[in-house]
């Protein structure tokens, strides 16, 4: 599953675009600084919209931790979406690609090879996510996933879930029942490429 994720786009253009959708954006704390990041990786800090009072229309720019301890001490990353209503402190992870990571087919590399996921037409996207309130770090978010779609699937059988930007308002906003707004994009709406280690030895199934 996603354990490391980039945003390089500048939070300028990314609260614009919120006000195309007429989503009105707060930074109770502060526009976030934010650097440029080619990897954003587990226990790091990033930037989320959260909707912390649940008004229609509305949300919060801050910046949060990835991830809270589990009962057993390990970091909660990722959290499956099957079943779940998540009535309450949802979140939208703001990204421009996400990573899968697959074994290489040479045994010479220690390193497994990397596949960066973006999102097409978009210059950056929205991670459907929950946040909570841990008593040891404070606000934390992890991102929540299904079981990956033909895009996703030759390379991880789980997947986080990009949203469209029609579905925004709608994860932001509580009353909005989850399954109407969790489902994994059309096949083809994800460009994948390898960004680092050797090419398998025969192309990853594309499933249809």
């Amino acid at each position: 599953m996603c354990n490391d994720y980039r945003l390089e786009v500048d939070i300028a253009s990314i609260i614009e675009d919120f006000d195309e959708l007429e989503i009105d954006i707060d930074t109770p704390e502060g526009t976030p600084n934010v650097a440029a990041r080619e990897d954003i990786k587990i226990t790091d800090v990033a930037p989320i919209v959260t909707n912390p009072q649940g008004e229609s229309g509305r949300g919060a720019l801050v910046n949060r931790r990835w991830s809270w301890p589990g009962p057993t001490g390990k970091p909660v990353y990722n959290y499956r979406a099957e079943g779940r209503e998540f009535a309450a402190n949802r979140c939208l992870i703001l990204a421009d690609g996400f990573y899968e990571f697959t074994k290489s087919d040479d045994p010479k590399q220690k390193r497994q090879n990397k596949w960066l996921f973006t999102l097409n037409d978009h210059d950056w996207f929205a991670i459907a996510g929950i946040w909570r309130r841990d008593p040891v770090i404070g606000e934390a978010f992890t991102m929540l996933t299904l079981d990956a779609g033909p895009d996703v699937a030759p390379y991880h059988h789980r997947q986080v879930i990009p949203l469209a930007r029609d579905q925004w308002a709608a994860w932001l906003d509580p009353a909005t029942p989850a399954a109407g707004v969790l489902r994994i994009l059309p096949a083809g709406s994800l460009t994948v490429r390898q960004v680092h280690g050797t090419p398998p030895a025969e192309p990853l199934p594309t499933l249809l």
